[in-house]
């Protein structure tokens, strides 16, 4: 028997994408992989997250921000950044640690632009259902390049 891969989702906040990848992951990979989330800047979980991933039927009501430094004491097996910012600012992980960059849109960042809060929703609906396509082809996605897109 093999154990689970340990993968870290980091973005920035820890607030949005890489909650999604979390919850995503612990939902439809949980027999493969020990997911965790944190980012380099914590922000609280976004509402519309909680309440897109909800929808889908994944509750991540419970989650809460966390910063990296946090999870240090964890040897991940993989680390994937989420956001360009994220990717950009990484630290240095020890080891074995490969890390993949899979960048998807800021939801946030797009719903300032809405004109309702179902266009709003939209946003986070069309990242969370990239984010899904992301984690349905795990562990075979880290496999590939040092990139990833949706």
């Amino acid at each position: 028997m093999t154990s689970k891969l340990k993968i870290l989702f980091l973005c920035t906040g820890n607030s949005c994408r890489s909650q999604m990848a979390e919850g995503w992951a612990r939902r439809l990979k949980g027999d493969l992989v020990e997911p965790y989330s944190a980012g380099t800047h914590p922000q609280p979980v976004s509402l519309r997250a909680i309440k897109v991933m909800a929808e889908a039927g994944v509750d991540i009501s419970a989650h809460r921000s966390k910063s990296v430094a946090e999870l240090k004491d964890i040897e991940f097996d993989c680390v994937v950044t989420v956001c360009d910012h994220a990717h950009e600012s990484c630290l240095l992980f020890p080891g074995k640690t490969k890390v993949l960059h899979a960048g998807f849109d800021d939801p946030p960042r797009l719903a300032e632009r809405a004109a309702t809060e179902e266009e709003a929703l939209a946003h986070y609906r069309r990242v969370r259902d990239e984010i899904k396509e992301f984690v349905l082809r795990l562990p075979e996605a880290l496999q590939g390049g040092a990139s990833w897109r949706a």
